[in-house]
């Protein structure tokens, strides 16, 4: 979604860099593309002007004139100002003193409230709570039945006494819930009310009863970010009809500008408190302005990766893991290749893992066009293996790998390359364990341990010349050398009455020796 805002903004940048200094003009010109790419990525008007003069009054004080590198002053600038019109720190959820906490979603039709309903309720089992979802969303067709399945698969409880499609009170559901949450011990509820297709008085009198029966702990609204700037609109509008504390996001992963996201926590003065960036239940999670304007700016997001990976991988296997790499690399096996691939798809989309490592933005084109099936392919040749041929597999010949390839559907070189590759994996995981990055001995967890002596190579003997009469005279010096050294002169110099009678020391020596 900020595709397009953050290839802007780093070709600006570009041309920031190897500049000693900065003039007026520098920073004018860079004030006015930061001002397009903004508005070209649909960022409000008003929020623009704003993020523009605090950027053009910082970038002209002290702070970047006086800077060692007024380039990167300028970039933190940016960087700082952006997480303020992203809402500045991360709001987490209020919890009621006395459970069950209440969370009513408002929003429009089609904002992905039921859904997201679904996530929130996941995302808070996780965390150990006991969420109940609330079908309060009566008018929609099926609305009940779709909150009932996504209920199911988050793995969450459902209350939904009415069949809805038009029948049934959803203020006196939403009044029934709490009691029913109390009952059956739910110390979360999340009110999943009705939309509209636009702003009108009879859904915002509807929602501002509910919220009045409820008295809700939290009001989440929902903003799907793919409809520019009529998510501003619509925030104002809910805000003014019925109140929200906090924005969630939807549909992050759309490919529409992202310009609502950057301004309707800046219009409303609500922070954006959770972000949808997928279809799947588990694509969902707490918003962080310092990390999103990490990514708009291209640094990438290395926090939200380590915690991805804290909540997919269990620290018991990977210990076990180090200990079987520290053994030997031949400890290492398919199985345990295979194994740690599931787990890294566990995480999400590897494309998705890849845009948040520092600089993957300048890789932008390879990342969307990586084929996700590829781990599939390579699982499928290795569950095509014998238990012995995962274990060992050097035995793999020909024949086996042809065996292979048809069960598992591929070629016979995509089976001899994923063992080789696999070969070449086993042993820098191996000395990675041993004691960080191959290549790179002597260095603390850079490399394998302390640093080893540097062979010296034997000296070949002098090579003869090919010319006879050339190697007969270099051998008759060599012999008179010899007789030198034997005689009490190391090296080799005429002696006594040998001495030319011509001899004479350099210029430079006589100066020297007075």
């Amino acid at each position: 979604m900020f595709d397009t805002l953050s290839d802007r903004l780093a070709s600006t940048f570009k041309n920031l860099r190897g500049k000693g200094r900065l003039s007026e003009a520098d920073i004018d010109a860079t004030a006015r593309e930061i001002r397009i790419a903004l508005l070209e990525a649909d960022v409000a008007l008003p929020v623009v002007r704003a993020f523009i003069k605090q950027v053009k009054e910082r970038a002209t004080g002290a702070e970047v004139s006086q800077a060692l590198n007024p380039a990167q002053q300028v970039i933190k600038i940016v960087n700082e100002e952006l997480i303020g019109i992203l809402g500045g720190e991360t709001r987490r959820l209020r919890f009621a003193k006395q459970p069950p906490t209440v969370i009513m979603l408002a929003g429009l039709q089609g904002a992905g409230k039921t859904t997201l309903a679904g996530k929130l309720g996941r995302l808070l089992k996780s965390q150990g709570h006991a969420p109940l979802l609330v079908a309060c969303d009566l008018q929609r067709p099926n609305a009940v039945n779709q909150l009932q399945v996504v209920s199911e698969r988050a793995g969450v409880a459902f209350y939904g006494p009415q069949p809805g499609n038009g029948v049934g009170d959803p203020v006196q559901v939403a009044k029934d819930s709490i009691e029913h949450a109390r009952t059956k011990q739910h110390d979360v509820v999340i009110v999943d009310t009705a939309g509209r297709l636009g702003i009108d008085a009879e859904m915002m009198q509807q929602a501002a009863d509910i919220r009045d029966a409820v008295s809700p702990d939290e009001i989440l609204f929902v903003v799907d970010a793919m409809i520019g700037q009529d998510a501003v609109n619509t925030a104002e509008a809910f805000r003014d009809g019925v109140g929200f504390d906090g924005v969630v996001l939807s549909k992050l992963d759309g490919d529409a500008r992202g310009g609502a996201a950057l301004s309707v926590a800046h219009v409303t003065g609500k922070q954006i408190m959770f972000a949808s960036n997928g279809e799947k239940l588990d694509d969902f999670d707490a918003f962080h302005p310092d990390r999103m304007a990490s990514r708009i700016l291209g640094m990438g997001d290395m926090l939200s990766l380590i915690e991805k990976a804290e909540q997919t991988f269990s620290q018991a296997e990977a210990e076990k893991m180090a200990a079987k790499l520290a053994k030997g690399p031949k400890e290492f096996t398919l199985d345990d290749f295979l194994a740690q691939m599931e787990q890294v798809r566990k995480m999400g989309s590897i494309s998705k893992l890849l845009g948040m490592l520092p600089g993957m933005g300048q890789m932008k084109e390879q990342i969307n066009n990586l084929d996700e099936r590829e781990v599939d392919r390579t699982a499928a040749i290795i569950k095509s293996m014998t238990p012995a041929e995962r274990a060992e597999p050097t035995i793999i010949n020909g024949s086996r790998r042809a065996r292979i390839a048809k069960g598992s559907g591929v070629d016979v070189s995509m089976v001899k390359s994923l063992v080789e590759r696999f070969f070449e994996a086993r042993k820098m995981m191996s000395k990675m364990a041993q004691g960080g990055m191959p290549g790179m001995p002597g260095m603390p967890g850079m490399g394998g341990g302390p640093r080893k002596k540097k062979q010296v190579k034997q000296a070949k003997g002098k090579r003869k010349s090919g010319n006879p009469m050339k190697r007969k005279a270099d051998e008759e010096a060599a012999a008179a050398r010899r007789e030198a050294a034997q005689a009490g002169n190391p090296l080799g110099l005429p002696q006594g009455d040998q001495t030319p009678q011509n001899f004479e020391l350099p210029e430079e020596f006589k100066k020297f020796m007075g």
